[in-house]
């Protein structure tokens, strides 16, 4: 297939895609700020449910950051039951694993308590309970005929927005490709955004999913599926992320920051539901899946590159965003304004401790990995397409 006649296809499919992908979601019911989880667990209650399963990892129950939350439940009437065996981008067995956990406990709805890879998988056990079936069967867009069995989510990190969004990204049990379960029930009917909870959060991980927020928001607006609604939620995701991420990086326990990264989080989330990603993910996903990179560290390293890549493409777009960030004046020109934001974008990174580079990617990996990633960015609705070359070099100014 010659390079125009790639184009026209992943145009074509981008299209079809679209035409699902951009029609309007349900959203959750959202509790905000200090004690919102205890205000969620008492409306699980009210909404009947009798016993319910708590997704979530070993390292967050062992430090106790579900008590308050368990406690809530018992007092609210609802018994629960506990499958903590998540991991960073969980597998299909793992999810399995969790489904077997609902139906031998006798459970009756899920509540997803951690970062995004505990939220994905919460939101595959619930499709998956439902249905009767195995994660495998749930892979793809809408493959299951039944909704999720009630689901719910308290976010312990500010970067996913995965409790905004109907995709659950699971891996593979041999080859750790991502897959993704696509479908509207996935969206949980509540959630808390409890900045208690992502208090003792460690800053590395704070500026790492920080990123991955930004990048969920600056991806959306300028990709070419954008609303008027995911714009909104996209430049305010991105106001609210270069006024804080920096001082919740600093200072942990400054909960006006924490409230306002897991609101960006959560906008941002709100966005990419509709307008998608582009080509930082698609690069990112594939370096997590070869080597483990984490997600939002991924993101945050490509992300500005990316950025230097599109900025004659998306200026319009990037300018708009420097102006409502109070980066400049509509006076400037877009051009400017452009530069002011990709700069300011490399200065956050360097300012919360993000590296320039990964020792992780070989040289051996390069094409694989290029090949990879062009595949999966040709299918979202980037400005344009970036060629083999501009990402082996911008693999190349990653790799240590």
């Amino acid at each position: 297939m010659t390079a125009i006649h790639r184009k026209v296809w992943f145009r074509l499919r981008q299209g079809l895609m679209g035409s699902f992908i951009t029609k309007p979601q349900p959203k959750p019911l959202v509790f905000v700020g200090p004690g919102s989880t205890r205000q969620l667990c008492q409306a699980i209650a009210r909404f009947g449910l009798r016993r319910i399963l708590v997704v979530t990892d070993k390292p967050l129950r062992e430090l106790g950051v579900l008590d308050g939350a368990l406690q809530a439940l018992q007092e609210a009437g609802v018994e629960t039951a506990i499958y903590d065996g998540v991991l960073p981008d969980p597998t299909e067995q793992l999810v399995d694993d969790g489904i077997d956990c609902y139906h031998r406990e006798g459970c009756d709805s899920v509540l997803a308590f951690g970062g995004g890879s505990s939220i994905d998988a919460a939101k595959v056990i619930a499709l998956g309970a439902a249905n009767g079936c195995k994660t495998d069967a749930c892979i793809g867009a809408n493959k299951c005929k039944l909704p999720a069995v009630p689901f719910y989510a308290v976010p312990t990190t500010a970067g996913t927005g995965s409790e905004a969004t109907f995709i659950a990204v699971i891996s593979n049990n041999e080859t750790h490709e991502k897959g993704a379960v696509v479908d509207p029930s996935l969206i949980p009917k509540a959630a808390a955004l409890d900045p208690e909870i992502m208090r003792g959060l460690p800053a590395h991980i704070t500026a790492a999913t920080g990123m991955d927020a930004l990048t969920h928001a600056i991806e959306s607006y300028i990709g070419r599926w954008e609303t008027d609604e995911t714009n909104y939620y996209g430049l305010a995701a991105c106001r609210l992320i270069f006024d804080n991420l920096a001082a919740a990086c600093r200072d942990g326990s400054d909960l006006q920051a924490r409230e306002s990264m897991a609101l960006a989080s959560h906008y941002g989330g709100l966005a990419i539901t509709n307008a998608l990603v582009g080509y930082v993910h698609a690069i990112s996903h594939n370096l997590g899946a070869k080597y483990g990179i984490p997600h939002g560290l991924g993101n945050a390293m490509v992300l500005p590159h990316i950025l230097e890549l599109l900025k004659e493409d998306a200026t319009d777009k990037l300018s708009d965003i420097a102006v409502y960030c109070g980066m400049g004046e509509r006076s400037e020109s877009k051009q400017a304004l452009a530069r002011k934001l990709i700069d300011r974008v490399w200065e956050l990174n360097k300012e919360i401790g993000i590296p320039l580079t990964s020792d992780k990617i070989r040289e051996e990996d390069i094409d694989a990995l290029v090949s990879a990633a062009i595949a999966e960015g040709g299918t979202y609705p980037s400005p344009r397409f970036i060629s083999e070359a501009e990402c082996r070099t911008l693999l190349h100014s990653i790799k240590a």
